[in-house]
Parts: structure tokens; sequence; C-alpha cells
């Protein structure tokens, strides 16, 4: 058996211990790690509504409206009746959100420095290339149905 990983459990193993480190940062901030990734994308998604943030965030709704509720509860975001549709609601950061947004973003530079340690400015560079390459060619993949014959082999 062959002990060098693949691409897919290497940028997955990758990922994890990124994140894992940064929740070893972010404990100072009381927030889950649900909690902080929910904050984090609706920063740059404000206005949203609670499906689409559901949705970017790969969670099932029910699951974020608990999120959603904790995060209300702290002060830190708000919902907000659509104008014409009052069946959905609206998100928005409050100004309490601000400061622990600017402290997790501090945090994430301080966690990507300390995995990056070594990688020089030109490999950096390289990495961010591919992974972007990497990353538009599977959004596309994934606009496209896959194959009867592919299916029945997964």
């Amino acid at each position: 058996m062959n002990s060098n990983p693949t691409l897919g459990f290497l940028l997955h193993d990758v990922a994890r211990l990124l994140r894992k480190r940064f929740e070893q940062r972010a404990k100072c901030l009381g927030l889950t790690r649900s909690q902080w990734q929910t904050l984090a994308y609706l920063s740059n998604n404000e206005g949203i509504h609670q499906g689409g943030l559901a949705e970017i965030l790969e969670i099932e709704p029910i699951t974020l409206v608990r999120i959603l509720d904790k995060l209300a509860e702290r002060g830190l975001i708000e919902r907000r009746q659509h104008p014409t549709d009052r069946r959905i609601w609206l998100l928005y950061m409050r100004e309490a959100a601000h400061p622990i947004l600017a402290e997790m973003r501090e945090l994430g530079d301080v966690t990507r420095a300390e995995a990056l340690a070594g990688v020089t400015a030109e490999q950096r560079e390289a990495l961010f290339a591919i992974l972007s390459e990497m990353k538009t060619n599977l959004v596309v993949a994934c606009r496209t149905p896959v194959a009867e014959k592919e299916q029945n082999h997964g």
C-alpha cells in the first residue's frame, strides 16, 4: 500500500488542521466553530436570507436557525423582515460583531502565517494560483452532470 497521501486527503488534512489551530486560538472569543464560521460568511454576505446563508455554509436551514438564535442572543447579528415577503428574514451584523470579526481576522492571519512558515513568496503565489485554478475547474465540473457510466463506478 502506498503511504503517500492523495491530493484529496492532503488538502482535507491541511484544511482540518488550519481549522483546529484557529479554534485553539479563538477559544478566547467564546464562540463555537459553527458560530464563528457563520459570522465570517455573514460579514461577506450581509442582507442575505437565512436559506441562502445555510446553502453557503452547507448546513441544514434548521441548524442555521439555532446558530443564529445564539448569535442574536449575544447581540452579534439581527434578523430583519424582507421588505416585500414577510416569510423571509434577512441577516445583518450588529455593531458588537465588528470587534470580534477584527479579532478573528487577526487570529486567522497568525494561523496562516504559522501554516506558511518557510514557504517563500513565490511558492505562496504558485500555491494560490494552483488552488484557484483547481477550484475553478471543480466549480465548472460540479455544474456538469456526471455521465451514467461514471455514476455506476462510484
